[in-house]
């Protein structure tokens, strides 16, 4: 409760409705997931256990490189200390990873190299036979990007997404009260306490560079400039170099790798308001009002791996997916902050929609409320009449998430998060330390390392790299 930050978890992890009546519901409990896993497999269930156990090894062996920046090639001054500082740290990282490594042992290293390169349809059907199970699980491999579950590579965002905790619970997925905002209010809260100054509607149109290629603070749109040897930004890497820095300051390569990093994004988010809790056919629980499966991470769409990768083909011809794969939350059923009683907010996290769709433009208001229209009769085919309880929606594809949110293409990860778009290739190759081609000037957004989600690493990182950079001047 820290500056205001209360975190509300979920009954269950994720639930997820079948139309031939059954459904899955997992995170109640480790007896509970056994029990539901055996309505589909009894070797699944069985093998479910196991597979959380090695996850849980290589998300301990993550952790060490999710709080570490890259060893990257030294830009800076090469006098003889700043140099013989370079390959100390060098040293310790490296040293760092052999014992982590070794840690594993050399059979569970193998399995991670392997979980790293492969498509996520192969990690799982190496354990499950069950569809709906691996299914459910694909889910998190594939959100916010533009990936096939057999896309090669797809098995770290599968891992990414369970490297996530709640207050030292691993792969907990929490709301928070009052909504996502509250988390930048704590964050204020704490930066304040510290003594920050904080501007907000303050658009900053372009950095100020000395002619020695240093920083000087930014201009803001009204003509105000700010003063600082220091500049942080989260924009996007592609925002933060295309639009803000002159291109004459960057090297070609870097500009170049800039220009052609992977932005694309299939996510369209629709924030829905409905006046009653969806009542799914499949599910006889007995909670009137709410219930676990409220609570959890509800999988639409997402019956067999099939679905996924059909939706998918869809959107690489592109056009929309026609039946949509849907990652459905209501934050309203742990939280009454945000909605009045009886009433409720539904978000829906919704894939795959091209960034310009062959078919049609999102700036149609037709073309816009046939794609919405499609997402809430699929969910009437699990939870009928959904489409009878909206009371009203708001919608934000690709497009708008870049006009809105400044998110380039529409990513909500800042940058593709694939295996040549992390470490050391994250921004890009060669300056993935947080620092940048303009001396005094760090990126700190989820476009640098380790990437995406809401957990801070790299504002973290960047933020010890300034610390650093500045005791050595």
């Amino acid at each position: 409760m820290r500056h205001g930050l209360k975190l509300l978890k979920p009954m269950a992890s994720s639930f997820t409705p079948c139309l031939d009546g059954r459904y899955l519901l997992l995170g109640l409990n480790d007896q509970r997931d056994h029990l539901e896993i055996s309505k589909f497999s009894r070797l699944d269930a069985d093998a479910y256990p196991r597979y959380e156990i090695q996850l849980q090894k290589f998300c301990k062996f993550m952790d060490f490189l999710l709080d570490s920046r890259t060893p990257e090639t030294f830009h800076g001054d090469s006098s003889f200390n700043n140099q013989l500082r370079d390959k100390w740290h060098k040293s310790v990282f490296w040293a760092s990873c052999l014992r982590h490594a070794l840690s594993l042992g050399q059979k569970d290293m193998v399995e991670f190299i392997d979980l790293l390169l492969s498509p996520t349809s192969k990690v799982l059907n190496k354990w499950f036979e069950s569809d709906v199970l691996k299914a459910t699980l694909a889910g998190d491999a594939i959100i916010g990007s533009m990936v096939s579950i057999q896309t090669s590579g797809s098995g770290y965002v599968l891992l990414h997404h369970v490297m996530g905790e709640t207050d030292g619970d691993r792969n907990i997925w929490s709301h928070v009260e009052g909504g996502m905002g509250s988390i930048s209010v704590a964050i204020s809260n704490a930066a304040k306490e510290a003594g920050a100054y904080i501007v907000t509607d303050a658009e900053v149109s372009q950095l100020v560079v000395e002619e020695s290629g240093r920083v000087n603070g930014v201009l803001l749109a009204d003509g105000t400039q700010v003063y600082s040897s220091i500049v942080l930004s989260n924009a996007t890497p592609y925002t933060t170099f295309m639009d803000l820095v002159p291109h004459s300051l960057l090297p070609e390569d870097f500009l170049r790798a800039i220009k052609n990093s992977d932005y694309s994004s299939g996510t369209t988010k629709i924030n829905v308001a409905v006046d009653r809790l969806p009542h799914f056919q499949c599910c006889k629980l007995g909670h009137p009002e709410v219930g676990p499966q409220h609570t959890a991470t509800i999988r639409i769409g997402s019956e067999s791996m099939e679905e996924i990768d059909s939706a998918c083909q869809d959107a690489w011809n592109g056009i929309p997916s026609r039946r949509p794969v849907m990652e459905m939350t209501i934050p309203s059923s742990l939280d009454k902050t945000i909605s009045s009683p009886g009433k409720h907010v539904v978000s829906l996290f919704t894939q795959y929609t091209p960034y310009k769709p062959s078919d049609g433009s999102w700036e149609d208001p037709t073309y816009r409320e046939s794609y919405a229209s499609r997402c809430f009769k699929l969910i009437d085919e699990y939870a009928p009449n959904f489409s009878s309880s909206i009371i009203g929606y708001d919608m934000l594809t690709p497009p708008d998430l870049e006009r809105e949110f400044g998110l380039t293409g529409g990513n909500i990860f800042h940058g593709a998060m694939g295996l040549d778009s992390l470490f050391f290739m994250r921004p890009v190759k060669g300056w993935s330390d947080y620092r940048t081609p303009v001396r005094g000037l760090y990126m700190c957004g989820s476009g640098s390392h380790p990437g995406g989600g809401v957990m801070g690493a790299p504002g973290r990182n960047a933020a010890l790299v300034v610390l650093h950079d500045l005791t050595q001047h």
